[in-house]
């Protein structure tokens, strides 16, 4: 999605970016272009430099997050202390729900979760499903994560919930199935220009196929839906254990091979109220 910055539109337009051009499409939404709406149809031309990227999908309908990398959960369990690995998570590709209204794009302001010290990213991929269920496209995800509000939560047996709803990045593109190829990119996260991240989407236990398959039982996908990866093995502050948590104006870049860079700021801490 995107917006010519000198219309300054609040809503963003599907675009197909071809070199330095984007062409803008008939189709109002990404929805609407993975289901047939406009899709063959260009509607105006600007040059990229002049334009505005947002969330590839702005509202999405759904908002589901995997745990499909086997070192990501086990530098975590044994992190936080929750020993060996379940079984369970060999056999079936689990998610959880996240919040579809806490969406943020490319150089977007990260607020700050009030009520945390412990703010971390999380380096991934997304699919965004297309017609029928089929996997539309693929972007990058940050799963921003409060980790003391998340540890006090999940303690109670539900969640993740306040640890993760007040932000997940998107973006800077959607790139169709056939141009990735196997899909074994490289990703790579960088906080203030320093590498602290680095891992192999092709490194995934559970297939794409596999989760959304398994997203999809008893139930239906719809276009716009959008389906993470889970965090690649060191993806995140928390595997680390150094307790160098992000910080209000830091620049958290994640860059996966052949999609482009995610990058947004940390705003300030909330303001205490009186």
């Amino acid at each position: 999605m995107f917006t010519p910055r000198a219309l300054a539109l609040e809503r963003g337009w599907p675009g197909r970016i071809e070199g330095d051009t984007v062409m803008q499409l008939a189709a109002q939404t990404l929805e609407a272009f993975f289901s047939g709406g406009g899709a063959a149809r260009e509607h105006a031309e600007y040059a990229l430099a002049d334009v505005d990227l947002r969330p590839p999908v702005l509202h999405p309908p759904s908002v589901r997050d995997a745990y499909a990398f086997e070192a990501h959960v086990r530098n975590a369990r044994a992190v936080t202390g929750r020993g060996e690995m379940p079984p369970e998570w060999y056999e079936i590709p689990v998610f959880y729900f996240s919040n579809p209204a806490a969406i943020y794009g490319p150089d977007d302001e990260i607020p700050y979760p009030d009520g945390s010290e412990q703010l971390d990213y999380e380096l991934e991929v997304a699919v965004v499903i297309g017609a029928d269920g089929a996997l539309g496209g693929f972007t990058i995800m940050n799963d921003w994560s409060a980790r003391d509000l998340q540890r006090q939560e999940m303690k109670v047996g539900l969640g993740p919930a306040k640890g993760k709803d007040f932000a997940t990045s998107l973006g800077p593109v959607v790139v169709t199935p056939d141009e990735l190829g196997d899909l074994r990119l490289e990703m790579v996260a960088r906080v203030n220009g320093e590498e602290r991240s680095r891992g192999n989407l092709g490194d995934m236990y559970h297939s794409w196929d596999a989760i959304v398959a398994h997203a999809a039982a008893n139930t239906r996908l719809v276009p716009g839906d959008v389906i993470g990866s889970g965090t690649v093995g060191t993806g995140c502050i928390l595997e680390h254990g150094d307790g160098r948590w992000l910080q209000p104006g830091d620049v958290v870049e994640l860059e996966v091979e052949g999609i482009g860079v995610l990058r947004n700021v940390i705003g300030p801490r909330p303001t205490p109220a009186r």
